[in-house]
């Protein structure tokens, strides 16, 4: 019979804890996009290359990051690196292993939107006397992140929510350490869940308002 009794103002009380937990999960999902989008870059570049060994090794990151668990990923970043005597806390565990991962979805939408812009773009700006550089980064690179900029916002909230994975390599700082460290010391497990719950959802939905307000910003014509 049901005869669970609730202690709400537990929870309400934590919820300072639970807030600074949260923008450490920000924190960790924006620096793992911010890193995130640097490597997709330049994986998505080598995968559109001729050079066999540069094409081989950024299609080795992206079978890794996309087939393989993101628990993994970070397991690997956490405890396999041990192996070779790199010891990475669990922080910068969970930030190398969600920046992998954001690298490799995020390097094949990159590798889809520029061969969807066609190369009469870059052959005009060439004409125009920009250098290859200059043309990839003025006229290529806009047009690459508006094609791509939905797929984005979705991984964006993907790291938002694969941050909580951090409590398995012992990370207490986030909104799932701390959300876990609370539940220890009272055992008000649903209480503390559900109001972390409300914390994910409220931040996927503020990423979510906040890219639809970014794009009719940029994007509007």
């Amino acid at each position: 019979m049901f005869n669970y009794t609730f202690h709400w103002h537990q929870a309400f009380q934590a919820l300072p804890q639970m807030l600074w937990g949260a923008l450490i999960t920000i924190e960790v999902a924006v620096i793992s996009m911010i890193f995130g989008i640097i490597f997709a870059v330049l994986i998505a570049l080598c995968r559109l290359s001729h050079n066999r060994v540069a094409y081989g090794v950024a299609t080795a990151w992206v079978e890794m990051a996309r087939n393989t668990p993101a628990l993994f990923q970070i397991y690997m970043a956490h405890f396999g690196l041990g192996a070779f005597g790199i010891h990475l806390s669990p922080w910068w565990a969970l930030l190398a292993g969600i920046t992998f991962n954001n690298a490799g979805y995020m390097a094949e939408t990159f590798r889809g939107a520029l061969r969807a812009i066609p190369a009469t773009q870059t052959r005009a700006a060439l004409s125009l006397g920009m250098g290859p550089l200059r043309a990839f980064w003025s006229v290529v690179m806009p047009q690459m992140f508006r094609i791509s900029f939905p797929p984005m916002t979705n991984q964006m909230v993907w790291a938002v929510l694969m941050t909580s994975l951090g409590l398995t390599v012992g990370l207490a700082s986030d909104l799932a350490g701390v959300t876990q460290e609370l539940n220890v010391r009272t055992f008000r497990t649903f209480e503390f869940f559900a109001m972390a719950a409300v914390l994910y959802y409220l931040i996927a939905k503020a990423v979510m308002l906040g890219a639809r307000l970014v794009a009719w910003r940029l994007f509007r014509y």
